[in-house]
Formats: structure tokens, C-alpha cells, sequence
């Protein structure tokens, strides 16, 4: 919840172009409230039906820049993948098939900008018996698949998820969570620091890691589910924290958030080791990949993985998730299916995403 990125993706090449590349900061009010929606509270469909209008003026205000840098007009454009942003993520739960909730107006946005929208890209795929996320996987095969390599991908995000290249192109590819990224650091560094994130992981790596705090973090019963899987806020929020900090209430901040980010980063290790046995390669993007604390405990805890930020493959670690959406919604424009069983457990290919035309 840092702010906006946006791409302007051009698929006429092979591989695709990124023609420009924006981003905007999230106003801290905004950026607020949208953290108070992850969880019950009064007048929640006022304020999120609010939350979702300034959101989508953030978005009109990406795609004018990324218009005016590439010098393109909003004719030129086929489609704007919106993702929205998520506030609540039970798959499968309350009546076996559950929710996911991405907060938008892509009407408004189509509004604004004139071009057609592609959001709500989720919510087919959990009717369908899957879990909704994480979606980029089948991009991440498209873009980072590389003939008799075994190659892994992680996306550190608010939450971090796996994506395993096998070294086929005809290989099932296997993606899921791995738990929190950056959101639990986020927040106690926004708590104790009155910083947004914690730049490069310097204040974490001035702490030390609490071996029993890390146990206790690690007993999340999310960590020993069987992929397919899918989190976010709704279990890895400040208050769930806050429970498992009771019996540390003597804890230095500094050592706290060196145990997040050890949390962080073991879980996705873990997970590579469990399901990625083989990977030569690991590929970080998303904001996870500028922490340079947290990649050299990647590195330290996967020692045998060469791991590198995603821009070695062409793709810069900030533009893969929005030009993942912009593929996406590619797909969607084309009537295109995508088959993502291996990855949420949806029963078969769907057509992700809902079309507002401008």
C-alpha cells in the first residue's frame, strides 16, 4: 500500500515491452482507511465505497503519466488491467466457496481515463471452487520460463507468493503464498518508527533475531497447510501480532523487527526448499526485492539458489506485478482462458476479470 505502479506494456514484441513505466504515492489518509477496511468496522460499505472512488483517481492519475511520457494517446490503448486493492480474502470459507474483495470503481476509472477497464480479476476463479491467488504465476511462465532450467519466483509484496518453473514449458506450474512480505514490517516500523517501511532492512538488521518469538510466529497453522493456498490480511494483520506478542511485551522494537523479517524471509526459504527442490534460480520482485537485509538472509538461508532481482531477466522487480495485470487483462479482452489448477485448485480454465468498456 506504498503507492501505485503502473506500466505501459506493449505484447506486439516478442518478448513484451514495457514502454513506460509510473508510480504515485498513497496519501497516508487514504492509505489509512484502506487498512481500517481490512477489518469490521462502522459504516464499512460508505467508507469503502468512498475509499474505492479515491483510489481509482490514484489510478486516472498513473495512466496520465504513463500516457504523457510514452507521448500515447488514450485511443492507442486497448485495455487498463485494475487490480484494486485488496481488503478482505476468505476463499472457501462461511459457505464453501467465500469471498475475495478487492476494493475498485472501474466504471470510474473508465470515466476518467477513457479507455476500457479489466478489474475484479479474482473473483471467477473463487467461484470455481479456487482461491482466488495468487494469479501471477501464469505470467511469471510466460515472462521467466526458460527451456531445462528449473527456475523459482518470488513476489514480496504486503503478502510474499512462490511461483516453480519446471524446466518444461508443458510442466504444471506450481505457485501459492508463502505468508506475510512486507506487511508485518510495515506496520511496526509505521508503529515505532513513523516510517512507511523499514529502507534497505537497516533498522532490522540493527536488531536480533528472538529465537522463541520466531517459534511462536511459525505456529501460525497457515504455515503447515498444503498448497493450494492463499493469505492475507484478514489473518497476518497488527492484531494478530499483537496476540502473539503478549509474552514478549519486554522485547526491544529493534529485535522484534528483526524477527518479522526473519519470519519473512524463512518462510519463503522454506517454502523454495519444500517445493522447489532443484531451482537453480530464484527471481525476487515486488517491494521485498529493494530490502537488502532481507535478500542477504534469502541468500544465507538458500545457499545452493542463485538469487537475483527480476530485472536480470529483463523485468524490473517494481514494473512485474502491474505488467503481470496488464497481461491479464490482455487475456480477459481476448476471450482468452487461463487453467490455473496447480496453483489455486480452481476446477478448471475460466476467463478471469469483468470488462467496463469506456
Amino acid at each position: 500500500m506504498d503507492g501505485v505502479d503502473g506500466v505501459l506494456a506493449d505484447f506486439s514484441t516478442s518478448p513484451l515491452t514495457v514502454r513506460a513505466h509510473a508510480s504515485a504515492a498513497m496519501e497516508p489518509a487514504l492509505k489509512a482507511e484502506l487498512l481500517a477496511l481490512n477489518q469490521p468496522g462502522a459504516n464499512e460499505l460508505h467508507r469503502a465505497a468512498l475509499a474505492a472512488n479515491a483510489l481509482m483517481r490514484v489510478y486516472a492519475g498513473v495512466v496520465q503519466q504513463l500516457l504523457s511520457s510514452s507521448a500515447t494517446a488514450p485511443g492507442q490503448v486497448q485495455a487498463i488491467g485494475a487490480h484494486g486493492q485488496t481488503v478482505r480474502h476468505q476463499p472457501q470459507q462461511h459457505d464453501a466457496t467465500g469471498y475475495t474483495l478487492q476494493l475498485a470503481n472501474p466504471s470510474l476509472l473508465a470515466e476518467l481515463t477513457g479507455i476500457d477497464v479489466v478489474a475484479d480479476f479474482r473473483s471467477r476463479d473463487v467461484a470455481a471452487g479456487g482461491q482466488g491467488a495468487p494469479l501471477v504465476p501464469a505470467f511469471h511462465q510466460a515472462v521467466f520460463g526458460k527451456a531445462g532450467q528449473t527456475r523459482a519466483v518470488l513476489n514480496i509484496g504486503g503478502m510474499a507468493n512462490l511461483t516453480l518453473l519446471g524446466p518444461a514449458s508443458t510442466d504444471d506450474v506450481l505457485g501459492f503464498d508463502c505468508g506475510p512480505g512486507n506487511a508485518m514490517m510495515d506496520a511496526w516500523c509505521q508503529r515505532h518508527l513513523g516510517q512507511a517501511f523499514d529502507a534497505d532492512g537497516v533498522w532490522a538488521a540493527s536488531g536480533q533475531v528472538l529465537p522463541d518469538l520466531l517459534r511462536t510466529l511459525l505456529t501460525a497453522p497457515f504455515f503447515a497447510l498444503s498448497p493450494p493456498k492463499s493469505t492475507g490480511r484478514d489473518l497476518f494483520s497488527p492484531d494478530w501480532l499483537a496476540v502473539q506478542l503478549r509474552d514478549f511485551a519486554d522485547a526491544a522494537p529493534a529485535d522484534v523487527q528483526a524477527t518479522l523479517t526473519e519470519l519473512t524471509a524463512r518462510t519463503c526459504a522454506t517454502a523454495v526448499e519444500t517445493y522447489g527442490a532443484g531451482s537453480q534460480q530464484l527471481l525476487v520482485c515486488g517491494g521485498g526485492a529493494f530490502n537488502a537485509h532481507l535478500m542477504a538472509r534469502l541468500r544465507a538461508l538458500l545457499p545452493s539458489v542463485t538469487i537475483l532481482p527480476s530485472d536480470a531477466c529483463g523485468l524490473p522487480a517494481q514494473q512485474v506485478e502491474a505488467t503481470a495485470f496488464a497481461w491479464l487483462a490482455r487475456k480477459t479482452m481476448r476471450r482468452e482462458t487461463l487453467d490455473l489448477q496447480s496453483i489455486t485448485g480452481t476446477r478448471g480454465a475460466r476467463v478471469l476479470g469483468a470488462i467496463y468498456p469506456a
